[in-house]
């Protein structure tokens, strides 16, 4: 209902908004530059995420208000704002939270390996020392922002192949040093992380959020890619995680 303030740190220019319901969400627009796409892969990464037992905000889709940020003088806030007409992708604002400090904060390996694993599943290069997007909120460690991973699908969709590739942008993962169990979790997150969970969390992608007017699957179609390269990745997930086992040696 109401635009709050940019978040001009992010490169697709997200917002503090206020809804409805009352509450504050950091708003993820449709009409910035990385596309429907990236809501995709945040909603994706972030449901996952939660069903392996890590945090991360409520997620909701939020459709924009006709008056929402009218008043805005900055010309390309409204461009964005013109642009997201319909249905976007919210994540619950936590008040208060700070950017995680890889120099600061330490994380006890068990949580750092389940992370690791996760955006290595997901193919996330964007948990980096320089942007970790990762935040502590009540002595917790909150994970924000998946709309980089899952980058297969910038790429026309062709799923098998790349489902089966190690993930080498590991190395720079800002937690790598500190995930030694990374075999320890891998059958217990598989075990999570079944064809039917994953079928679940991705039926509940709106199709909005996957039509575009270049493909010529229906969103049908593209949830079943999706479906596929997850359960397919998850299948073989020796191969990221032995990827992600010899990059920390390198750290140690």
């Amino acid at each position: 209902m109401r635009y709050v303030t940019p978040l001009r740190e992010g490169g697709s220019l997200p917002a503090i908004a206020e809804a409805d319901d009352g509450f504050l969400y950091v708003l993820k627009f449709r009409g910035a530059g990385q596309g429907k796409k990236a809501l995709v892969a945040d909603f994706i990464g972030a449901e996952i995420a939660r069903a392996i037992g890590l945090k991360v905000p409520e997620v909701v889709f939020a459709e924009l208000d006709e008056a929402f940020g009218r008043m805005e003088p900055d010309e390309e806030i409204q461009d964005l704002l013109k642009a997201s007409q319909g249905l976007n992708l919210g994540l619950h604002y936590l008040s208060g939270a700070i950017t995680y400090d890889p120099a600061v904060n330490k994380t006890e390996p068990l949580l750092a390996s389940k992370i690791v694993w996760l955006d290595a599943l997901l193919t996330n290069v964007d948990r980096t020392a320089r942007n970790t997007n990762m935040l502590t909120w009540r002595n917790e460690l909150w994970l924000i922002d998946h709309g980089a991973a899952l980058y297969f699908h910038h790429s026309g969709y062709q799923w098998e192949e790349q489902s089966m590739r190690p993930f080498v942008q590991i190395k720079d993962h800002v937690l790598l040093p500190q995930a030694r169990l990374l075999q320890e979790v891998d059958e217990q997150l598989k075990a999570v992380l079944t064809p039917e969970r994953i079928a679940a969390i991705v039926s509940v992608v709106p199709d909005s959020f996957l039509a575009n007017e270049h493909e010529t699957k229906d969103a049908a179609a593209l949830r079943e890619v999706y479906v596929q390269f997850l359960n397919n990745r998850i299948q073989h997930s020796s191969i990221f995680v032995n990827e992600a086992i010899n990059a920390g040696k390198v750290h140690i």
